[in-house]
Formats: C-alpha cells, sequence, structure tokens
C-alpha cells in the first residue's frame, strides 16, 4: 500500500512537472510569435475594376491609399528634397529662425560635432523662450550621454525617452519608435532617414559618409507629422499637446511655404504603427506595388522582404513593370541585414527583378517612385521591423516633377552600383551561401 502510494505520487508530480512544461512552451510560443508577427497582404484584389488596382498618379489611387493607411493627401504641399550631409545646414537654419516652438524626434544619435551644434542651437532657442522638446528613442539614441542630455535638460529643453527598456514593459521592448520628426513653429516639417550622427555630414560618396535621402515641406502635411510626433510624447510623458502653437492655423503658415517653391504637390505625413494585423505601412506598399503599370524604383537601407512582398515584386515585374532595388553593397552597418537580404536575392533576380549595391558608402535612403509620379520618403526599410514592428514616418507626394527628381536621384546612385546577375550571384561560395541562409532564417526579427 505505502509503495503503490509512492508510485502514485511520483506520476502526479510528472504530470504536474509536464503540465508545468507544457504552459511554459506555449507561453514561449505565443512570445515568439508575438515578436516575429508580421501579417502583410499577399493580394490585392481590386473589385468591381477589370483594369485592376488604381495607377499612381490617379484620383482613384490617391483615394484609395487615404482610406487604407488613414493619412489625407492635400493640395498645397511645398516639398523640398535634402540629401546627405545638406540637411544640417537647413536645419540649423529653420531651427534657429523658430520663434514659437520646436519639436524634434530622433532614432538614431552618436556623439560628435552633429549632436554639439544640435544641444548649442537648442539651448540658444530654449534661452529664447521658444517650448523646445526632443524626444529620442531609448534603445537607437542610447549612445547620447547623461551629461548631454542633462546639460539640455538644464538649459529649459524637455527631454524625454521613448520606451526605455525595463523589465516590467519588455512587451514593449523591441516595438521602436524609427520616426524622424523635426517641426518647427508647427509650418516646418523634415523627415527621412538622417540621424544625429556626423556619418551624415558628407555627400556619400566616401565610406564614412552615408548616402542618404531627406525631406523638408510645409503645409497641411506639417501638422500630421506633429500629430507623429504627439502620438509618442504622449505615450512617453502623459502629455497631449494641443492648440493654437501645436497646430497652427493654415493662414499662420502661409507665409512660410519653402524658399524658391512656387511649385505645390498633393502631399500627405503617413504614420504607421505596429498592429496585430496588418498595418498601414503594409498596405501602402502592397497597394503601390500592385497598381504601378511602368516603373517601381526602390531604394532601401534594409530591404529584407518576407514572401508576400516578394510575391508583389514578382507579380509587379510579371506584369511588364520595370523593377529595381537599391542597396547597399559591402559597406553597411549591418551586416546580418545585408546577409539576409541576399538570401532573397535569387527568388527575385529570377522572377525578373533588378538588384543594384551601392559601393562608395553605405546607402541609408529609403525611398520608392512609381511610375515617376508617385514618391514615398522618410524612415521605413523594407523590412519587418518596419512593415510591422516599429512606428514609422513617411511622406507620401503625387507630383511628376517630384517624381522626375527622384527618378534622376536614382538613376544617379545607380550609376555608382553593381548590379547583381543572377549566375555570378548563384556561382558565389559555399560559405557565403550558408550565411546568407542563416541569415536568412531571421528575416521577420530583421
Amino acid at each position: 500500500m505505502i509503495r503503490a502510494s509512492v508510485s502514485l505520487g511520483r506520476w502526479v508530480r510528472r504530470l504536474l512537472l509536464a503540465g508545468f512544461g507544457l504552459v511554459v512552451v506555449l507561453f514561449a510560443t505565443i512570445g515568439l510569435l508575438y515578436f516575429t508577427r508580421g501579417t502583410p497582404p499577399s493580394v490585392v484584389h481590386a473589385f468591381g475594376d477589370p483594369t485592376g488596382p488604381p495607377v499612381p498618379g490617379t484620383a482613384s489611387f490617391a483615394r484609395t491609399i487615404e482610406v487604407l493607411t488613414s493619412t489625407t493627401l492635400d493640395p498645397g504641399a511645398a516639398v523640398e528634397p535634402v540629401l546627405d550631409g545638406a540637411i544640417f545646414s537647413r536645419l540649423w537654419r529653420d531651427l534657429r529662425s523658430a520663434r514659437r516652438s520646436i519639436n524634434v524626434q530622433i532614432y538614431y544619435a552618436n556623439p560628435g560635432v552633429v549632436t554639439d551644434t544640435l544641444k548649442s542651437v537648442l539651448l540658444e532657442r530654449a534661452a529664447a523662450g521658444v517650448p523646445v522638446r526632443l524626444l529620442y528613442d531609448a534603445f537607437g539614441a542610447g549612445p547620447l550621454t547623461r551629461g548631454w542630455l542633462d546639460s539640455l535638460s538644464a538649459g529649459g529643453v524637455r527631454v524625454t525617452a521613448f520606451r526605455p527598456v525595463r523589465w516590467y514593459a519588455l512587451h514593449k521592448a523591441q516595438n521602436r519608435s524609427h520616426v524622424r520628426a523635426v517641426v518647427v513653429d508647427g509650418a516646418i516639417g523634415y523627415t527621412g532617414g538622417f540621424g544625429v550622427d556626423d556619418r551624415w555630414r558628407g555627400s556619400g560618396e566616401r565610406p564614412d559618409e552615408w548616402r542618404d535621402t531627406n525631406v523638408r515641406f510645409a503645409g497641411p502635411a506639417v501638422a500630421q507629422l506633429q500629430a507623429a510626433f504627439a502620438s509618442a510624447w504622449t505615450e512617453a510623458t502623459g502629455e497631449l499637446l494641443v492648440g493654437p502653437l501645436f497646430f497652427p492655423r493654415e493662414e499662420t503658415q502661409s507665409h512660410l511655404v519653402l524658399q524658391g517653391s512656387a511649385h505645390t504637390v498633393l502631399a500627405g505625413l503617413m504614420y504607421s504603427a505596429p498592429a496585430l494585423g496588418s498595418t498601414a505601412a503594409g498596405r501602402l506598399i502592397a497597394v503601390t506595388l500592385a497598381g504601378a503599370r511602368e516603373r517601381i524604383w526602390i531604394a532601401n537601407a534594409y530591404a529584407v522582404p518576407g514572401p508576400e512582398l516578394r510575391l508583389h515584386l514578382a507579380h509587379a515585374a510579371a506584369r511588364g513593370v520595370d523593377v529595381r532595388l537599391l542597396v547597399p553593397g559591402e559597406r553597411t552597418d549591418v551586416p546580418i541585414a545585408r546577409y539576409a537580404a541576399r538570401a532573397t536575392y535569387a527568388s527575385l533576380l529570377r522572377n525578373g527583378v533588378r538588384i543594384f549595391e551601392y559601393q562608395p558608402s553605405m546607402m541609408h535612403a529609403k525611398t520608392l517612385v512609381a511610375d515617376g509620379v508617385w514618391s514615398i520618403i522618410g524612415s521605413m526599410n523594407l523590412d519587418n521591423r518596419s512593415l510591422a514592428l516599429n512606428e514609422e514616418a513617411v511622406l507620401l507626394v503625387q507630383d511628376a516633377r517630384l517624381g522626375a527628381f527622384m527618378d534622376s536621384l536614382f538613376l544617379a546612385d545607380l550609376s555608382r552600383s553593381e548590379e547583381i546577375r543572377l549566375e555570378a550571384f548563384l556561382a558565389r561560395g559555399w560559405l557565403a551561401r550558408t550565411r546568407d541562409a542563416i541569415a536568412g532564417m531571421w528575416t521577420s526579427l530583421l
């Protein structure tokens, strides 16, 4: 009887341990699925239109983008692309002109000349009585020193970290704000791929100077960028910012049309946030790729397309669309992202997508031009992290003149790039193939 009781007790303990182990495995699986989530559209159906999805440049395309991404496209925007190191001279001048407010949101930052200049400008404006706020991503801007941050706070700048990593908030740890946003007086906006770092000071033609594309703009889209900043600021501080100093009336902005830009365009600022289902970013890309009829030219720093995105690119090429992808070459700051991207090259090349690797330096731009009339410029990469896991901001512009400029910029970058040919790519060594395949297993996290 005693032996039977002991044996029964062992079985009960084993069952409890097995049950506990099953629960651990279940929660670990749920956690893994959460951290690798991504549900991009795999197909775009155009109901009631036998010609297919709306074409970039048309009113129906603009309306479709508006309703699917919750982004209003308004006329009257003045847009100025700002390349590479030119971003800072323009930015410092606008910041020094601020009279009502300055709001800055940064993702990437490192100590150096740029951070020192930014601090000097912000402190000068704060001393002049201008309300100045700086929101920095706690992960991407981690190298900023405590002394640098404290000196801004001591000078009257409101400085706040976005989503600092805490044990009780680990579920937010990998959802970063990748947004780049500068709003001056609620009337002039900047976004793009730039960071607060000296590597953005050059022309993108030397190994230590990153190649990037940014945009400076005025008009109704600035309020949308301001709203994106407000969303992050509210989460970080609990303060929801409203009022005429934050969202000035349009007539207050009328004198701030960008210098030399009588030409205005249809534009809107899309803010995309993480979701358990599809995101605005994923829907934007799917509709754009499905609608293009002539060409899709993409420059992207971390293009690691998942299976759905590769399918959209392949379908576009099969329709006869000229699909080109410009990505970094060996000079990259995240080698594993490049290796994971190269794991997709064979599939893309076989399906008619042309791929080019930029040679002089790190190619950090995040742009897309469809049919020479629809331009996307901002912080969004073509990877699962940008399309599903991070906050992102991109300026959407429907305009042939800007599209022509973006096309010419893309072709200029191609002249400094090396095209990847399928036969030569397949002939690379087994070590490179193995490395790329292993990196490709982490696509959902990149």
